[in-house]
């Protein structure tokens, strides 16, 4: 299965018209769009909907995060992935590792995963 992404409400809406400009077939979904969970939703509840909806989730959240998945996991919860961007990285950076990940792997690759990106 392709990987889907879920962008934190922390991350730049120009991250996803970058990213469909790289491909118009990647599922992108940014917290606050109709279809994901809207904007100022708690930390617990979006990891909630990344699983059920079997996205990746892209954050810049070092704040709060940890903490949510730490009880997310113990719950039973699990992760279909997780990246922590580095701070400071442009947009056009993000987009390429992005969608290099998302063009040479498969979504399996990535449950229960967490990493830094850039790599």
């Amino acid at each position: 299965m392709k990987l889907r992404y879920l962008l934190d409400e922390n991350i730049s809406p120009k991250m996803k018209t970058a990213l469909l400009r790289l491909s118009a077939d990647m599922d992108v979904l940014r917290i606050g769009e109709a279809d994901a969970p809207s904007l100022g939703t708690p930390d617990p509840d979006v990891l909630r909907y990344s699983e059920m909806s079997r996205r990746i989730l892209v954050t810049f959240n070092r704040k709060s995060m940890p903490a949510h998945i730490e009880v997310f996991l113990s719950g039973g919860g699990q992760l279909f992935g997780l990246f922590w961007v580095r701070q400071g990285t442009p947009i056009r950076i993000l987009a390429e590792e992005l969608f290099m990940i998302w063009e040479v792997s498969e979504a399996e690759e990535w449950i229960g995963r967490t990493e830094w990106i850039p790599f």
